[in-house]
């Protein structure tokens, strides 16, 4: 069940991460005399809704891992993953600098289960 509830935190992090970039738009604030508006497209608000989701699903499963066994695994498939899904659905290029990177995450990630 734990490992479980990490898929569904990724797919939930990835999903808002990528509704957000879709979305095109950080929300706009404005304060006027009396009152404060919010306002989002209704793709970012799905995105920033996946993301809120994902962390509050985040606090759990901290709960449920030692924190420093957890918490650098998590944070290095978020990366991989979002530099994959860059690279797909947002055509942006990977340059060697990114494949350093990866290569260093994915054997710290290794070295860290052993």
């Amino acid at each position: 069940m734990k490992y479980i509830l990490i898929c569904i935190y990724l797919l939930l992090t990835l999903s808002g991460l990528t509704l957000m970039k879709k979305g095109g738009n950080s929300g706009k604030i404005k304060f006027n005399k009396e009152e404060l508006s919010f306002s989002m497209s209704p793709i970012s608000a799905l995105g920033f809704v996946c993301y809120l989701c994902s962390f509050l699903l985040f606090t759990r499963i901290v709960i449920m891992f030692d924190l420093s066994y957890i918490m650098p695994i998590v944070t290095g498939i978020v990366q991989v993953l979002t530099l994959v899904v860059a690279n797909r659905f947002f055509k942006e290029k990977i340059d060697g600098k990114a494949i350093i990177g990866l290569c260093c995450i994915i054997v710290g990630i290794f070295i860290m289960n052993m």
